[in-house]
């Protein structure tokens, strides 16, 4: 099996080492197939993951007494067994949410029992990763700095230098002169001159008269001299991080900003950043922001210097590769070491771009510091520096970031105090209460829209205490408050009813005021909402598609008030 990505790189999956039977093999692989297409899977990582899940998944079914030779004889006792094994592991809503996702695209399991099972969803586990205190992050931010600084400045004294050989003022043979001279050699070709048959290892083989004007062999008085290091990109990564709160995807895929051809009266640059966020699918990709260096402090005065610490590398790239256009540039200490890595753009060169994934620890401990900045760094950013969303939508930038985390949680106690009484009221009001059930119980009685547990026993008694709508009880509500009502059991012969009076509820707000039908039907609304999250689309479509006419009557009858008379 192959996939190619957006780049049009190629990885490949063998599913014959998969230890389940040939049938089964060839559809998971079909399976798989029908998801690496540009539109579906755009990166290596994406496919990569999906296929880990699988090898895990497979390898549970290997394990079985009488192990299934296809995916018509998954049944559902087994992927329950399955599910509360692989939910109980670290990852496992991982494996689990990417299997089913697969299977559920097979028509061999979209009926029965199993397709009710496939159909669950499972909850999302909490997200363990923290902001930096203010003290951690103001610690991070000023190792980033002082290596990116002490970086610029060197490329920036080197430039100088060049300039001053390219306008003749040095006295030719002297020591400045062939600094200069192996200073031009290396921002056209990003090395030096070496001896014939010498191989280009670290300084081994540059000819004497360069070694002795650059003090040395060693890569940082050699071609540091005008390029970045692998790790002080990563510090410039940091940066673009903490102020443009940027994960590595973005800082990997950054093209050079460009500044608007007219700067202004103040020749301040305003710089058009475009950004490249996979994650928001196809058509979503890319959006663009403006920033203005107007400053030591402002974050275009940030691109101006990436600019300025990257432009000797960044012409080399254009010479030997035009199309490719990256901000983040550096160049490796040896060429060819670097692992292939299909998704992030292939090196040019000694050149290469962004920041991968495993060298964030590194460069954390290379200045004293414990972890990878870039998780908890852009939970910082999110969550405390920046309340509106980034490169995400609000409920994503709200639920992930925000909520989750506990200094945001620790600085809003008073707003959550004050608010808790509200928010409990209004969630009881209008969130599903009664409790699901599988099949029904005969000890409960009927109602039109569900089945009570204990009809005499109503949370809602009538005034007066005589009989209301309930079916032969002490209940004063309507059949709709049975949706929050303790009492109330919903099994699926309920789902057909419920789906079509939800449809029929938002049918309601083309003809009515919107605050009329927030009074009469939004507490409603909310909680056939919160059912039909519970059960899932899959359950809920097929429920929908079973609705009968006596559904269809007694639904009419409750929307006119017919059936509490």
């Amino acid at each position: 099996m192959l996939h190619y990505n957006s780049a049009g790189r190629v990885q490949e999956y063998d599913f014959t080492s998969l230890p389940v039977a040939e049938p089964l093999q060839r559809s998971l692989a079909a399976l798989f197939a029908a998801r690496c297409t540009p539109h579906h899977w755009t990166v290596h990582a994406t496919s990569t993951m999906y296929w880990r899940q699988l090898q895990t998944f497979t390898s549970f079914l290997s394990r079985q007494v009488r192990p299934p030779r296809d995916v018509d004889e998954l049944t559902a006792s087994l992927f329950e067994r399955w599910r509360e094994r692989v939910l109980a592991t670290a990852g496992g809503y991982t494996t689990f949410t990417a299997v089913t996702s697969l299977l559920r695209a097979d028509s061999r399991l979209q009926t029965g029992p199993i397709a009710d099972t496939l159909a669950r969803r499972a909850p999302r586990p909490r997200s363990g990763i923290q902001s930096y205190s203010e003290a951690e992050f103001d610690r991070l931010k000023l190792a980033a700095r002082r290596m990116f600084r002490a970086a610029l400045l060197r490329i920036e004294h080197n430039a100088a230098h060049l300039h001053r050989w390219q306008a003749d003022e040095f006295i030719e043979g002297s020591r400045d002169w062939v600094l200069g001279e192996a200073l031009d050699v290396l921002a056209r070709t990003g090395d030096l001159i070496r001896h014939p048959g010498r191989r280009p290892r670290g300084g081994q083989g540059i000819v004497y008269k360069y070694r002795t004007a650059f003090g040395g062999m060693a890569a940082a008085v050699t071609w540091q001299r005008l390029f970045l290091s692998r790790m002080e990109a990563t510090a410039l990564g940091v940066l673009l991080l903490a102020e443009f709160g940027w994960n590595l995807s973005v800082i990997d895929r950054a093209t050079v900003p460009r500044a608007s051809p007219d700067p202004g009266e103040d020749g301040r640059p305003t710089y058009r950043i475009p950004i490249e966020k996979r994650r928001r699918g196809a058509g979503r990709f890319y959006e663009t922001r403006n920033v203005t260096d107007d400053g030591a402090a402002s974050p275009g005065r940030l691109i101006t210097q990436a600019l300025a610490a990257t432009r000797f590398a960044r012409a080399i790239v254009a010479d030997r590769s035009p199309e490719t256009d990256l901000l983040v540039v550096w160049r490796t200490h040896v060429v060819g070491r670097e692992r292939a890595d299909g998704d992030r753009q292939p090196p040019v060169g000694p050149f290469h771009f962004g920041v991968h994934r495993d060298t964030g620890a590194r460069w954390a401990h290379a200045v004293g510091l414990r972890g990878s900045p870039f998780q908890r760094g852009r939970q910082t950013v999110n969550a405390l520096d920046r309340r509106e969303p980034g490169q995400n939508s609000q409920d994503t930038h709200d639920r992930h970031y925000v909520l989750v985390d506990k200094r945001v949680q620790a600085e809003a106690v008073a707003i959550i105090a004050a608010g808790a009484e509200e928010a409990t009221e209004h969630a009881r009001q209008t969130v599903l209460v009664a409790e699901l059930r599988d099949a029904p119980d005969p000890g409960d009685v009927e109602t039109a829209t569900a089945d009570c547990a204990d009809i005499e026993h109503s949370p809602y008694p009538p005034p007066g205490g005589g009989y209301g709508s309930g079916s032969g009880g002490r209940c004063g509500a309507s059949f709709l408050m049975c949706l929050g009502c303790v009492n109330a059991r919903i099994h699926p012969g309920h789902h057909p009813r419920l789906a079509h009076l939800h449809h029929a509820v938002d049918n309601l707000r083309s003809v009515l005021a919107p605050a009329v039908w927030e009074a009469d039907w939004g507490a409603t609304h909310a909680r056939l909402d919160d059912l039909k999250t519970k059960l899932g689309d899959t359950v809920w479509t097929r429920a929908k598609a079973h609705v009968t006419d006596a559904d269809r009557e007694l639904i009419d009858l409750m929307l006119t008030g017919d059936l509490d008379t």
